[in-house]
């Protein structure tokens, strides 16, 4: 009976997060259809997102590819295909490794971030204040950060693909010594506009998911200065999983 309970209990929680995460979006797109529109906050929050997060990302890019570029090349050696280290490295980058591993990284840094701003606004009534003078605290608190978010995810695995793929160049030719032309014809040689296009579409929906749960997190937030630390830990939680989950769906639509 109480694995029943527990197992009920867990069922509408999911049900009511994602429920609130829905009515939540809906007030963002109506926030962002009504004036005013603040381009500055806009502005604002894709300096904090993108611009501060660089390099972390481009940090996390380079050596993802050196990883995958050095797993690759000892394995291919075995049966002498070497050659294709470039383009394992340059799809796995494109298609998948880039736009996860990027959106991991700003669930971590900015979805909580987000979360603990907007949950410590609401334990010291910022919020209400905003309520008081009339002012829609969805569309001055959501709108800004969720534009930014899927400006701003785009942009950072596009560099991303980049520096992974140097990355990648740099320990199968300068450390490993593998042929610099063949790498580099391997690296293009498979690939297509789908497989970039497909990775910015779905960093373009990691970056809504990400920054609508932290400011849910936030703006739900009870229980005083506990409950934001509660608010920040479950935003990237909650935002991981959703990149993670998402991720497949969007794998199996896209290819």
């Amino acid at each position: 009976m109480s694995f029943l309970v527990a197992f009920g209990s867990l069922v509408l929680a999911v049900l009511e997060f994602h429920g609130r995460c829905v009515e939540l979006m809906a007030l963002t797109v109506r926030g962002l259809l009504r004036r005013p529109f603040d381009g500055r906050a806009i502005a604002t929050q894709v300096v904090r997102v993108g611009v501060e997060g660089l390099p972390v990302v481009l940090l996390t890019a380079v050596f993802t590819g050196a990883v995958l570029a050095l797993q690759t090349y000892t394995g291919f050696q075995r049966f002498h295909a070497e050659a294709w280290v470039g383009s394992v490295v340059s799809l796995s980058m494109l298609r998948e490794l880039a736009p996860v591993l990027t959106a991991l990284m700003v669930a971590g840094r900015s979805g909580s971030a987000m979360a603990a701003e907007i949950g410590s606004m609401r334990v010291t009534e910022q919020i209400d204040a905003l309520v008081a003078l009339a002012t829609d605290p969805v569309q001055y608190l959501f709108v800004p950060r969720v534009v930014a978010g899927i400006i701003v995810l785009p942009m950072l695995v596009a560099l991303a693909n980049g520096f992974g793929i140097i990355g990648g160049y740099l320990v199968a030719v300068r450390l490993l010594g593998a042929n610099p032309v063949a790498y580099g014809e391997s690296t293009f040689q498979f690939l297509d506009l789908n497989d970039l296009w497909s990775g910015l579409i779905k960093a373009g929906v990691f970056g809504l998911l990400i920054t609508l749960i932290g400011c849910q997190q936030g703006f739900d937030t009870k229980g005083g200065a506990e409950g934001v630390g509660r608010s920040t830990t479950a935003a990237v939680v909650l935002g991981s999983l959703a990149i993670l989950v998402s991720d497949f769906f969007l794998t199996k639509v896209l290819f």
